[in-house]
């Protein structure tokens, strides 16, 4: 089965990287690149693929507006496979539709999967226009504020502390143990994950710049260059924490703070 491919992100790297593992795979054909959101919509209305990897952080039309364009007119939509350089709540939407998501550094065994799953989802009945409209719509829905303030547990010692969401500085997870720092306290979390706890915030001030914190991007202090390209967030605790930056988190970074 040719499963004609489409591959579109802003960063001519990540869009070479990604044609170049695909290439390992004889059932894709790749038809095209884009560059942007708009350039994804034209390439779907012109060639009608059955597939597109599609980058979520781009400028202008992003990830989630292609996908409204294309159920707003109406168009063949194709399965698509989320590219993203970050991990947040957004996943989870996808990882429970018949869509999927892969991180960035793109891995080729998790490459295979997302296209295990596209052809698992091309034979079943539902239209994938169907699947992508629950998709916005889930989207919509965990975007949306909560009416009440967020709560988050935080066990010190032997209290147990209620403290808004807002006040939460950063958190780490360390052999399963999620660790939180707030403004006016500090402790453990009973959530598993930091993708449970990111979640739980229910806010779009939280970012995951490594794999293992997760902090509010109100409370960072200094952008420290570090080693190699690399840098560190010092954040306005009392400990003034330091916070490494992943390369896979570098563009985010950038489009936060207009590096």
């Amino acid at each position: 089965m040719q499963i004609n491919t489409i591959i579109v992100d802003d960063e001519k790297p990540a869009r070479e990287e990604l044609a170049y593992l695909l290439k390992g795979f004889p059932e894709i054909n790749v038809i095209g690149q884009g560059r942007n959101g708009v350039d994804a919509v034209n390439l779907i209305k012109e060639h009608s693929p059955d597939l597109v990897f599609l980058d979520v952080q781009m400028p202008g039309l992003d990830g989630f507006g292609v996908l409204k364009k294309l159920v707003e007119r109406k168009m063949k939509v194709p399965h698509v496979v989320f590219a993203t350089a970050f991990d947040h709540y957004a996943v989870q939407a996808f990882d429970v539709n018949a869509v999927d998501y892969v991180l960035k550094p793109f891995d080729k065994a998790r490459i295979s999967k997302a296209i295990a799953r596209a052809r698992k989802a091309m034979e079943t009945q539902i239209p994938a226009a169907d699947r992508l409209e629950q998709l916005v719509q889930q989207l919509g829905a965990t975007r949306q504020t909560s009416s009440q303030p967020v709560k988050l547990l935080v066990k010190s010692q032997q209290r147990m502390l209620l403290v808004d969401a807002e006040d939460v500085i950063w958190a780490s997870i360390a052999d399963g143990m999620i660790s939180v720092m707030a403004k006016d306290a500090e402790g453990t979390s009973n959530y598993r994950t930091l993708e449970e706890l990111n979640a739980a915030l229910e806010s779009d001030s939280f970012w995951r710049p490594h794999r293992s914190f997760l902090v509010n991007i109100h409370y960072i202090k200094e952008v420290v260059p570090w080693f190699k390209a690399s840098y560190m967030l010092k954040m306005s605790d009392k400990k003034q924490t330091e916070i490494p930056v992943s390369r896979s988190q570098l563009k985010r970074m950038r489009e936060l703070f207009k590096l």
